[in-house]
């Protein structure tokens, strides 16, 4: 699994238990995944359709670093299927677990599209990308 994105915790992210706001953290959860699924697609118009039951399994506290991670499980003829960790960036703990989350390429109407690719196609994409980077 590949962790793509860190967030600092402060004041204005907790809830009355002085703990991360689980709402906050499900909103940055959907947002890093609706712009994995837009690169991985190559669309600007991927919307969410499905998040698998959401295991909360500890918190976060003010000025921890949590990073979010997402791996690819599956792709469909207009989906594409991400499972997602949060973890604290020091302690390595799991904050919340989700298996799947879902999103589907739609249309300028908002109806399902087609995106063309394949598991073959993002695979090979990925492996590109990381000889880039190497």
């Amino acid at each position: 699994m590949k962790f793509y994105t860190r967030k600092l915790i402060k004041p204005s992210d907790l809830n009355a238990n002085n703990t991360l706001f689980g709402g906050l953290l499900l909103q940055w959860i959907d947002e890093e995944a609706c712009i994995y699924a837009m690169t991985k697609l190559d669309s600007a118009r991927v919307v969410t359709k499905f998040m698998s039951e959401i295991d909360f399994v500890s918190s976060a506290s003010q000025n921890d670093v949590v990073e979010l991670g997402l791996e690819f499980i599956s792709v469909g003829r207009t989906s594409i299927t991400f499972h997602c960790e949060v973890r604290n960036l020091f302690t390595k703990k799991t904050i919340i677990r989700i298996d799947r989350i879902v999103f589907v390429n739609v249309d300028q109407n908002g109806n399902s599209k087609a995106h063309g690719k394949t598991l073959e196609i993002i695979q090979r994409q990925a492996r590109d990308l990381h000889d880039q980077e190497i």
